[in-house]
């Protein structure tokens, strides 16, 4: 199955000035988190619109001379990607830029659609010719054909998105317009907020409002969409739909795992779950140790929790390069195996001798858990206690998470126990499914990787064997 890409998105608009790729910048910069494979930025001068995207980090693709050529705008967008396996092509970076007949468009995607290959087949029998493997790429084709028969850009994208079915977050820009749009079940964050200048600022999460000064306003509701105009200053929201009779269900795991922990989506602090999420697995799976130690970055606010509940000091047991990306979305075993040795280095003085709490997100295929349990016992550590702030994933994601097929999921094939002798911990516990509610604060989210309850449609068997092949084939 081929990995589906996390993303973050980013624009801003307001009045024209010759730094406004810099802002850019520093909004991705932020979002780095969400995308580590290729990033690009988009500035719009006028109805002129001025890109360049390439494969890498945003400090590697943007230097001082790329930055200072970029022209006076008064609006642009950026977009930060993780690859995908057959997807990984230049072709693929975003923001997509289209020209036609009424102007440019340019979009940046957070998401996953399920009926993308429906409406590419349907787009190529009509004649249209696609450059990548994208999805992000059939959302431009139809939202420019609905411009052609549209009198304003808003009403093109509110006609387009009713065809649109799955993950999508959208931030884009015409000659004169910024618009972000959420999908219905709100699978992923995007949010936006103001500076002092009087910008409008959208983004995936709230950190990057942060990087560049802005002030916080609301998250993008769930089936909304927001226009954010050149010419008259102000935003306009506009709601293009009911739910579509679906439930509202942002992703659980951005909160356990992907989004920043100073990030608060939907009105719910990140650090404050994943601390929560700690706190339970102490009260459901106690064990008498000495340290609890938390895996960088994201296990390291569960593992807070974890000692304050339980009483056990907490210490930092392991040190992250922070150079190196998320291991477990390297397209082989193999690599990740070695990205774990690179990533992380044990402190023997912590850790040597002790019982160890040691806590993480989450398991997908057991490899980097088995490695880093490895990486602890060389330290010399006498007993290792894995405890893990999510349920067992069993299940993929269509909704635009890198959750392998079933095929490698060591949870859909192995119980905890099983799991645990596998990877070589003296004992695991996952966060239990009931729990997730009091973690979060909330009782709206999407869980099916944990639990396979698709709060919305997923692809057929058929489409989607045929939409994978393609990839893989587009990647050879």
């Amino acid at each position: 199955m081929s990995i589906h890409e996390e993303c973050g998105v980013f624009g801003i608009t307001g009045k024209p000035r010759s730094d406004i790729a810099r802002d850019v910048y520093h909004g991705l910069y932020a979002l780095q988190h969400r995308g580590q494979e290729s990033c690009g930025i988009v500035v719009n001068d006028d109805g002129v619109f001025s890109a360049h995207k390439a494969l890498g980090l945003v400090g590697e693709v943007f230097s001082e001379r790329e930055l200072s050529s970029f022209p006076a705008g008064c609006m642009a967008i950026g977009h930060v990607r993780y690859g995908t396996t057959g997807g990984n092509t230049v072709s693929n970076i975003q923001p997509m830029v289209v020209s036609h007949k009424k102007g440019n468009l340019a979009l940046a995607h957070n998401g996953n659609l399920t009926n993308s290959l429906e409406l590419r087949d349907s787009l190529e029998m009509t004649g249209a010719i696609f450059h990548s493997t994208s999805d992000t790429e059939t959302i431009c084709y139809m939202i420019t054909r609905k411009r052609l028969e549209c009198d304003s850009i808003e009403k093109a994208v509110l006609e387009a998105v009713k065809t649109l079915k799955g993950a999508f977050s959208l931030v884009m820009m015409s000659s004169t317009k910024m618009l972000a749009v959420r999908d219905p079940n709100g699978f992923r964050p995007l949010c936006y907020g103001k500076r002092s200048d009087g910008s409008y600022v959208v983004s995936s999460e709230s950190c990057a409002l942060d990087a560049v000064g802005a002030e916080f306003i609301r998250d993008v509701k769930p089936g909304e969409m927001i226009v954010f105009s050149a010419d008259r200053p102000g935003m306009e929201p506009v709601s293009y739909t009911e739910n579509c009779g679906g439930q509202i269900s942002p992703c659980i795991f951005e909160y356990i795992y992907f989004a920043r922990p100073d990030s608060v989506i939907d009105g719910i602090s990140v650090h404050d779950t994943r601390v929560m999420a700690g706190r339970i697995l102490a009260r459901d799976y106690p064990v008498d140790a000495d340290v609890v130690v938390g895996v960088p970055d994201s296990g390291l606010d569960a593992a807070t929790g974890y000692s304050a509940e339980s009483g056990i000091p907490y210490g930092i047991g392991l040190v992250k390069n922070k150079y190196v990306g998320r291991s477990f979305i390297a397209p082989s075993q193999h690599q990740r195996t070695d990205t774990v040795r690179i990533k992380l280095s044990p402190v023997k003085s912590v850790l040597e001798g002790k019982k160890v709490v040691l806590i993480d997100d989450s398991i997908v295929r057991g490899t980097t858990s088995r490695r880093i349990i490895e990486l602890i016992r060389e330290a010399g550590a006498r007993e290792i206690h894995l405890r893990i702030s999510s349920p067992p994933f069993k299940h993929p994601c269509y909704y635009g998470v890198d959750i392998d097929s079933e095929d490698n999921l060591i949870a859909t094939h192995h119980t905890p126990e099983e799991i645990a002798e596998i990877i070589g911990a003296d004992s695991l516990g996952f966060l239990p499914m009931g729990s997730l509610r009091e973690m979060s604060g909330c009782g709206k989210y999407c869980s099916a990787c944990f639990d396979g309850d698709y709060p919305a449609e997923i692809p057929e068997d058929p489409a989607k064997d045929r939409f994978e092949k393609r990839l893989s084939e587009a990647g050879k």
